[in-house]
Formats: structure tokens, sequence, C-alpha cells
């Protein structure tokens, strides 16, 4: 599959003067589409590999237009994001963006490679403690500023722990950042921190958490 998709990579028009722009534009759209499919297949096939990871990234979709976040990854050198949701979907037309089909569409044309990490999304369970928590607080999802300590604590045992992020990490690109994606505007309020931390503690990646300006 990635043979095929490089072959496709290496096409080119044979005069550019014998296409129109349109058309020019629609090949770049396609070449882009297919480079990042092809980082996308290698990551999934354990393809790239690199000794140690350059950065790791978080970011989220509150606060964020569809622009402002690709605009946010390319400026932060991503080339793969892993998204660590369990539903991938975002309620209303604000965010619609965000659903997986579209994002996916959208980081292909930026030549930035997707993968659905759901072993690291929390339970339903985990999530209805959080949302019972902010309830308590009488906040929501949208301006949580910290998790509750049981889903900390719970979250970190029953899901972080068991995970082999040694084997994640192993199989990320080498060449560029990968971003860690869920929904919360600020990552304090989201279980991609936890994971992002364990990843700087456990394996000395630096972590930078991208947020809207």
């Amino acid at each position: 599959m990635v043979e095929a998709m490089e072959e496709v990579i290496s096409m080119r028009p044979s005069s550019a003067a014998a296409i129109d722009r349109s058309s020019r534009l629609a090949t770049c759209t396609a070449l882009r589409c297919a480079r990042a499919a092809v980082r996308t297949a290698r990551w999934q096939s354990g393809g790239v590999r690199g000794a140690v990871m350059g950065r790791i990234a978080t970011i989220g979709v509150y606060g964020f237009t569809a622009g402002a976040f690709l605009e946010k990854l390319a400026g932060g050198g991503v080339g793969l994001l892993l998204d660590l949701r369990q539903r991938r979907g975002v309620r209303g037309p604000e965010y619609s963006w965000a659903n997986s089909v579209r994002l996916q569409r959208a980081l292909a044309a930026e030549d930035i490679g997707y993968r659905h990490v759901k072993e690291l999304a929390p339970t339903t369970e985990l999530r209805h403690l959080q949302y019972r928590e902010d309830d308590r607080q009488g906040v929501g999802k949208r301006n949580r500023v910290a998790l509750a300590p049981e889903y900390i604590q719970r979250y970190t045992r029953e899901i972080l722990d068991p995970f082999d992020l040694g084997a994640l990490v192993a199989e990320l690109p080498s060449g560029s950042a990968t971003a860690l994606f869920c929904v919360e505007r600020d990552p304090e309020a989201c279980h991609r921190s936890l994971v992002a931390e364990r990843l700087r503690a456990e394996h000395g990646l630096p972590v930078t958490d991208i947020r809207p300006s």
C-alpha cells in the first residue's frame, strides 16, 4: 500500500504549461493528501521509527477555527496527530470541522498524518465521573480548568499504566512533532495532559501546549 502511494507522490505533470491553474492546484492537493496518507500508513505499519522523538505537542478543539487549528499545527512543526478521543465528533456547527472524517481530510491536505489511539481514550464511565464533578463545580466541558482527582487516579491506573507508551514512542516519526489531540481548550482540563506528562517524565520528550490565541 505504501509503495503504491509513493508512486503517486512521484508523479508530476509532464509540462506545467500544458495545464491550467485549477488543474495545478488540484494536482498539488492530491499530492499533499497522498503524502499524508503515506505518513499515516507508515506509522500504522511501524515503517517510520526514530530513536527519540523530537517533541510532543498537545492541542484541543474549543477556541479554534478550522483555519487557526491548522495554522497552529503547521507553526508547531506537527507532522502527525494522535486523536485521543473516545467519540470522534463535536456537537454543533461551530466545531463540525473537528469531526473525524472532515478533520482527516483537512489534515491530509496539509500533509499531516492522523492516527486514532482509542486505547488512550477515557472510558464512558470515566467520562461520566468527570461530568459529575463538573456539575458539582458548576462548570462545563468548555470552561473546565482542571480534572477531578478521582478521574486522574483512575485514568492513570486503568488506562495509562497498562498502555505500552514505549512502543508508541518507538513508532513515532523522528522528523516532526507529534500532537496529542482531544476536545478541551486547556490541557489541564483533559486527559491528554496526563499522557503528555508521562511521555515527558518517562521518555524525556519535551512538551508544548498549543492553545488558541
